[in-house]
């Protein structure tokens, strides 16, 4: 039987919008090393393939309505890359993936830092590709606009091959360090890449021995047609949200269906859609923890998440009708959630409560059998080859999905008991690549 993948996303103190008001919360645990410490260590018992470290390149968002921005926990957090470094030296076994960001870095600098990771965590280093969107991010690397869609794709897609180049410098052997002879390395395996594109010339080499692994796995998370394309040509993995059966499968087969006009088969490329599993003995416990969570949510923060799209509410009673959006930043956004509050009659309290949990991804709220039996069936259904768990609060809910639905899991041979070999790549049972 094929087994599910598990990645976790590690990301400050969990994905829900109130996380760090929960009780069991370590409310300063984004800037705190030890917090990370019990997080990728309880990831390494239960048998996650890697932890996944998001990142942002600036704050986001305006204060509004005013007084929101103070509420929430986005506004500090340690950089990705220095954190898992630190990790490595704490765990043995689990994967250590981080965002590393083509708009705004030269692929020498990202080249160099995710196979320093790879070192130093003898093979289980990944890099998860995403373009900057954001005026903020533009703005912190002094631009005045953010690069359009098309130009920063193109960037990407080159800035990867640019990576990948660096990171085949040399030869798996090329490194002799023959104390007898004085050759330190044979300087017939050593290539130069002497890159010359569209968007960047790069000479190379990269001064860094070759990955363990090959190369180190390669996440991509786009959605789009571009993306999907960018995915089929250079990922190992690739990230999605998708909320339905449906949806899933045809993005599976979207990108799959691409990858033999690569020159790769299947097996080489797994999807990892997103999920958020809140955990209980029972349903009924399941949906206390979720309700728990969900009246944290402070009303700035709630009304904050719905500005863009509806505009400022914080005149109307939060328990009265959603109104109609008048002129929205983002119209076709406006007008889903709009008819999404038509539909089921919410409240503003309630469209806010409901949009905040799962940040877009799928949300499983029950049982152990579940939660097993709701990625069984995606896994089955050619919807997934596995699953980025995003848990609400960290690490109680990790703990949740460890202690409950991986003995689950692990009863119906769907997730290892031990781990298969020593680098990501081994883990995620993906081919050692190499140009």
């Amino acid at each position: 039987m094929k087994q599910i993948k598990l990645g976790l996303s590690a990301w400050r103190m969990g994905y829900h919008i109130a996380a760090w008001r929960h009780p069991s919360v370590q409310p300063d645990g984004s800037m705190d090393l030890s917090h990370f410490k019990t997080v990728a260590q309880a990831a390494e018992r239960y048998r996650f393939d890697l932890i996944f470290m998001p990142d942002e390149l600036a704050i986001r968002g305006e204060d509004n309505p005013e007084g929101a921005r103070s509420r929430g926990s986005h506004v500090a957090e340690l950089e990705p890359i220095t954190l898992l470094s630190a990790l490595a030296a704490l765990t043995q076994h689990v994967g250590l993936v981080s965002t590393g960001s083509t708009t705004y870095a030269e692929p020498y600098n990202i080249a160099r830092q995710f196979l320093s990771l790879d070192h130093l965590s003898n093979g289980r280093a990944g890099w998860n590709v995403v373009t900057s969107w954001g005026k903020e991010d533009a703005l912190n690397f002094g631009h005045l606009a953010t690069p359009d869609y098309n130009s920063r794709y193109e960037r990407a897609s080159e800035f990867v091959d640019v990576v990948r180049g660096l990171w085949n410098s040399w030869d798996a052997d090329a490194f002799l360090r023959d104390k007898d002879s004085g050759l330190f390395f044979d300087p017939q395996k050593m290539h130069v890449l002497d890159h010359k594109g569209d968007h960047f010339n790069v000479r190379g080499p990269l001064h860094m021995a070759r990955s363990p692994q090959g190369e180190p796995v390669i996440f991509f998370a786009g959605d789009s047609e571009a993306g999907r394309d960018v995915a089929a040509r250079a990922a190992d993995v690739v990230f999605t949200a998708k909320q339905t059966l449906e949806d899933a499968q045809a993005f599976y087969a979207s990108v799959k269906g691409r990858l033999a006009a690569n020159g790769r088969t299947e097996d080489e490329l797994l999807i990892m859609p997103g999920l958020m599993p809140i955990v209980g003995r029972t349903r009924a416990e399941a949906e206390a923890k979720y309700e728990a969570l969900q009246n944290l949510i402070d009303p700035l923060i709630g009304l904050s998440s719905l500005y863009d799209r509806l505009g400022d509410l914080s005149g109307y009673d939060l328990d009265g009708p959603v109104p109609e959006p008048k002129d929205p930043a983002f119209r076709s956004r406006a007008e889903v959630i709009y008819k999404l509050a038509q539909k089921e009659g919410y409240t503003i309290r309630q469209l806010y409560m409901a949009l905040a949990s799962g940040r877009g991804h799928r949300v499983v709220i029950g049982t152990a059998e579940d939660v097993a039996d709701a990625m069984q069936e995606w896994q089955e259904g050619r919807a997934a080859d596995g699953f980025n768990i995003i848990p609400t609060h960290l690490p109680e809910a990790l703990d949740d999905f460890g202690t409950l639905v991986i003995p689950e899991l692990q009863r119906r041979g769907l997730v290892r008991t031990e781990y298969a070999g020593t680098s990501l790549r081994d883990n995620l049972g993906l081919p050692k690549r190499g140009l």
